[in-house]
C-alpha cells in the first residue's frame, strides 16, 4: 500500500509539472472555460479586508461570486480538506475544486479548462502583490500550488516578483 501511495504521489507531481509547463505556453487570459458559468462560493471572515478585494478581483474577471461570512474559518477549511500548511484567509469552492487564498482569476480559469487531478489550488499565506494584497506595482514571488487530498502539492503556476 505504501508503494502505491509513493507511486501515486510521484505520478501526481509529474502530471502537475507537465501541465504547468504546457500551460506556460498558453495565454494567461484564456477565457475558453469548460464551465458554462463561473460561479464561485467564497467563505471569508467578516473582519478581513483583503477577502473583499479578492472577491472584487474575481468579479472583475468574469466570475459570479456568492460571499458567505464565516466566523470559524478553521473548521470550514478542515471540512473542505485543506491542509494546514496551505491555508490562507479566504476559501472558495467552484465545481469540484477548492481555491485557497489569493489565487489569481487566470489560474482558476486555467484549472477549470484543464481539469487536472487534484482537490484544488492554494496560495499559502498572503503574498504582497497577489490579488487582494495589491501594493502599488510591487509583488513578491509566489507559487500557486495544485494540491490533493493527501496534502501533496505541485507548482501549478509561478508568479515572479516585480522589481
Amino acid at each position: 500500500m505504501k508503494i502505491l501511495k509513493i507511486l501515486g504521489s510521484t505520478f501526481f507531481l509529474a502530471m502537475a509539472t507537465m501541465t504547468s509547463a504546457v500551460a506556460d505556453e498558453a495565454s494567461e487570459e484564456n477565457s475558453d472555460t469548460r464551465t458554462s458559468e463561473l460561479f464561485l462560493v467564497v467563505y471569508q471572515d467578516p473582519s478581513c479586508g483583503c477577502c473583499g478585494k479578492w472577491v472584487k478581483h474575481m468579479r472583475d474577471n468574469g466570475f459570479t461570486v456568492k460571499s458567505v461570512l464565516e466566523s470559524n474559518m478553521n473548521a470550514r477549511k478542515q471540512s473542505l480538506g485543506i491542509p494546514p500548511k496551505l491555508r490562507s484567509c479566504h476559501t472558495a469552492v467552484i465545481d469540484d475544486y477548492v481555491i485557497e487564498g489569493h489565487v489569481p482569476a487566470a489560474d482558476v480559469k486555467r484549472l477549470l479548462n484543464e481539469r487536472p487531478e487534484g482537490d484544488g489550488l492554494a496560495v499559502p499565506g498572503m503574498p504582497l502583490g497577489s490579488p487582494g494584497m495589491e501594493y502599488g506595482e510591487r509583488r513578491q514571488a509566489y507559487d500557486v500550488l495544485l494540491f490533493d487530498a493527501a496534502g501533496d502539492t505541485a507548482v501549478f503556476k509561478h508568479h515572479p516578483a516585480t522589481p
